[in-house]
C-alpha cells in the first residue's frame, strides 16, 4: 500500500515553534538597519505551508513599514527613552528591538501568532536588547499603561485595518503617544495620520513589486 502523504500543517504540529521558526531562516543584517541583525526566510510561500496558518509568516521577514519605524526610533531615540514601550503586531520584533536599543524603560512586543512571539524573544536575545514577548490580540486588548505605541505594515486589508485604528484611537486616548509607519497599503487611515518622516528603502522583492519603497511614519492625530 502507497504511504499517505503528509497533510499540510502536519510539520507545524510536529516541531516546537522555537524549531519551526529556527529551521527556515538564517541571521541576516536588515538591510536598512543594519545594527539589528533577524532570523529571516529566504522565501514566505514554503515556510507558509509549514506554519499551518491562514496568514503568511510575517515574522520571518523585515517589512518595509518596520524598517522604517525602527531607523526613525534609533535616529531619533527621544521618542522612546525611558517610556514604556508596546510595538503591536510585531511579528519579528524588528520595531521592538529598537525601541529598547534606544533607551526604552520597558519594551512589550505582542503578535497574535504565537511563532511570532517565539520570533521575537529569540530576535531580541540575539541583539541584546530587553524585549518582553507576549501573545497579543488587537481585538480584544489594550496598550495597558504603554506611553508609547509602535505599529507597522498592518493597513493591506480592510478588517484588519480598521480593527487596528480602533486600538490605536483608544492607546491615544488614553494617553500614549501612537507612531506608525506604512508603506502606502490601500486601507491606511491617512485623515487620522500626521506626517513625521518619510523614507526609500530596499526591500525584498520577493514580497513587494519593486526593489525599494516609500514609506511614510506618521503620528495618530
Amino acid at each position: 500500500m502507497a504511504a499517505v502523504p503528509p497533510r499540510a500543517g502536519d510539520y507545524a504540529r510536529r516541531v516546537t515553534p522555537e524549531a519551526l521558526v529556527r529551521s527556515a531562516t538564517t541571521w541576516t543584517a536588515v538591510p536598512f538597519v543594519p545594527e539589528i541583525t533577524l532570523l529571516t526566510a529566504g522565501e514566505p510561500y514554503g515556510l507558509w505551508d509549514r506554519t499551518d496558518r491562514d496568514a503568511p509568516p510575517f515574522w520571518a521577514f523585515p517589512w518595509a513599514g518596520g524598517q522604517a519605524l525602527a531607523r526613525h526610533i534609533l535616529d531619533n531615540p527621544g521618542l522612546v527613552r525611558g517610556r514604556r514601550v508596546l510595538d503591536a503586531a510585531s511579528g519579528s520584533g524588528l520595531v521592538a528591538i529598537a525601541a529598547a536599543k534606544a533607551g526604552a524603560a520597558s519594551v512589550v512586543a505582542g503578535d497574535i501568532d504565537s511563532n511570532a512571539v517565539t520570533a521575537i524573544g529569540i530576535n531580541a536575545a540575539a541583539n541584546g536588547a530587553a524585549v518582553t514577548a507576549r501573545p497579543l490580540d488587537l481585538a480584544g486588548e489594550d496598550a495597558c499603561d504603554a506611553e508609547v505605541v509602535l505599529l507597522a505594515d498592518v493597513f493591506y486589508q480592510r478588517d484588519l485595518a480598521d480593527l487596528a485604528l480602533r486600538f490605536l484611537l483608544a492607546a491615544a486616548r488614553s494617553g500614549a503617544d501612537v507612531l506608525l509607519a506604512d508603506p502606502g497599503r490601500a486601507f491606511l487611515p491617512a485623515k487620522s495620520l500626521c506626517t513625521i518622516a518619510s523614507y526609500d528603502m530596499p526591500v525584498h522583492t520577493v514580497l513587494e513589486d519593486t526593489p525599494v519603497k516609500t514609506v511614510t511614519v506618521y503620528r495618530l492625530a
